[in-house]
């Protein structure tokens, strides 16, 4: 076995550029799907680390759907969550370990001679516990402050540093809301990006009941973020809420909700969608150069054949069988394809690090996508080297001796 693979060699390297040329298809193919691959696991592992970022075992309740005029609005658009379903939800839900209502307001916020447009979101003192969010400096609100509707609030990473500037602790300090003073009680956590590529730190986070009292003027409110015991009890959970909702609503049977419950599964399917379709037009692209790149290896190894044609009829002449033939031919274009497999996850694992590089898109090399390279690169080389192989072998020994 070691001669054939030797004599493969040595009959590659007669003519070096042209072993090049003929994997150059595969290469091209094989760092096409290491790369495509890389980018999808990239993109889909970026994607469930900011929705992880969200919270744990997470189910977001949005409003809307509703249709005003001949016009239907999408969730989130026209909030019709009441205070009553978030009490009802409170009581009556079960397996939930935080709830807290959203109402939100765009407004320019102020502190000295700074300011900016950020969004303030209304919560309940558990929001943070909901979305698994902590505090650099200072203490949550409370209770008491929602009640009391106090003028109290936590700000944003982001937030802060526009304000006060960098890693200065900004609670204590005093900050202007549409000219109301609310005081700084805490500093959360930078979360950066969110699952819609939303800066999540720049953010002012106040009771809800001073944002409908004092801001926005709201009775309703556009969201819940209900957290879970575990994520075995997700399922129920979104049950339990969509079934208490429609009976809260007064929706018939048949007729769609006006709101959404969507788990974090849920969110992370919706995103990953596209990166399933990208990567499958990345692979469908490499999988053309592939096949490509074998009909130009079955096109050099038929060349090759005439060209040996005398070789093939003395090896017939002196011994050699029909199977050593096909054998050797058949091992050559198996090596090239897999050398051409090497050389392309070679240069797949240089591509993907550049793309993410340059691009600042996330791309991340799995081994199962290798081991899939290598298997595709000698299925090729045995698909494509069994004609020529086969046309080898069955040359008439006394036709190729006289062959010129």
């Amino acid at each position: 076995m070691f001669a054939v693979f030797k004599i493969a060699l040595r009959a590659l390297r007669r003519n070096i550029l042209r072993s090049f040329l003929t994997m150059l298809g595969i290469i091209v193919g094989i760092s096409a799907v290491i790369v495509g691959v890389s980018m999808g696991a990239g993109a889909k592992a970026e994607v469930d680390k900011r929705i992880a970022s969200m919270g744990n075992n997470l189910l977001t309740v949005m409003s809307g759907n509703m249709t005003r005029g001949g016009v239907r609005g999408g969730f989130g658009m026209a909030p019709n969550l009441t205070p009553g379903d978030y009490e009802a939800i409170r009581k009556e839900v079960s397996s939930i370990t935080a709830i807290s209502p959203e109402a939100r307001v765009q407004s320019q916020i102020a502190a000295g001679n700074q300011n900016s447009f950020v969004q303030v979101s209304g919560v309940s003192a558990e929001y943070l516990t909901a979305r698994s969010w902590g505090l650099r400096s200072g203490d949550n609100f409370t209770e008491v402050d929602v009640r009391n509707a106090n003028k109290v609030c936590l700000i944003g990473a982001t937030t802060a540093k526009t304000l006060f500037g960098e890693n200065i602790d900004p609670v204590g300090q005093v900050v202007r809301i549409k000219n109301a003073p609310f005081t700084i009680v805490g500093w959360l956590e930078a979360k950066g990006s969110g699952s819609f590529g939303q800066d999540q730190d720049d953010v002012v986070l106040l009771p809800y009941t001073a944002v409908m009292k004092k801001l926005s003027g709201d009775t309703k409110f556009r969201s819940f973020s209900v957290q879970a015991e575990s994520p075995g009890s997700v399922p129920d959970v979104q049950a339990q809420l969509t079934s208490l909702l429609r009976q809260r609503h007064q929706i018939a049977d048949g007729k769609d909700d006006d709101f959404m419950v969507r788990t974090q599964q849920e969110t992370s399917d919706f995103f990953n969608a596209n990166n399933r379709i990208m990567t499958i037009i990345i692979s469908y692209f490499a999988g053309i150069s592939l096949v490509v790149g074998g009909i130009g290896i079955m096109n050099i190894m038929l060349v090759s054949v005439t060209e040996r044609t005398r070789e093939i009829g003395i090896r017939l002449a002196v011994g050699a069988r029909s199977r050593d033939v096909m054998r050797q031919f058949l091992t050559e274009a198996v090596m090239l394809s897999l050398m051409g497999g090497a050389m392309g996850i070679g240069t797949g694992f240089w591509l993907a690090p550049m793309l993410t590089k340059i691009a600042q898109f996330p791309t991340l090399i799995s081994n199962s996508s290798v081991i899939m390279a290598f298997t595709v690169s000698a299925i090729i080389g045995i698909v494509f080297g069994f004609f020529p192989a086969l046309k080898a072998a069955r040359l008439d020994p006394i036709d190729a001796l006289r062959y010129e």
